[in-house]
């Protein structure tokens, strides 16, 4: 049986076009002003999202905050929220959250093992 406590935090990946690309980033900046997330690097079209989107990076404990507040202020944006296991694959696909429609992620370009340590929330 897997467990949470093995989890090094969540991704949320919200994404956007050109119309929507400022009430993406004002998303993404009102989480990290209000709930101190980190503001991740990887941005636009990028990895295994053929979509673009802005990430954000959050530990654990966060979640019962983050995500309900998403759930209720995603401003009709589709948003991936997904855990930081020891495989990339899983959490993108089996463990996947998806709040709005869900995109189709390039899955076949995710390894089945960790995430590099720049993609992992700040210790």
């Amino acid at each position: 049986m897997n467990s949470p406590d093995a989890l090094h935090g969540y991704h949320v990946h919200i994404y956007y076009n050109d119309e929507t690309r400022p009430t993406a980033e004002k998303l993404r900046d009102t989480l990290a002003a209000e709930f101190g997330v980190q503001v991740g690097r990887n941005a636009g079209i990028a990895g295994p999202h053929p979509v673009p989107q802005v990430q954000v990076i959050f530990r654990k404990e966060a979640f019962q905050r983050v995500v309900p507040w998403l759930m209720l202020n995603r401003e009709g944006l589709d948003i991936l929220v997904h855990p930081l296991s020891d495989n990339e694959y899983i959490d993108h696909t089996d463990w996947a959250l998806w709040l709005g429609t869900p995109i189709a992620l390039k899955v076949e370009t995710l390894p089945h093992g960790p995430y590099p340590a720049a993609l992992l929330p700040a210790a």
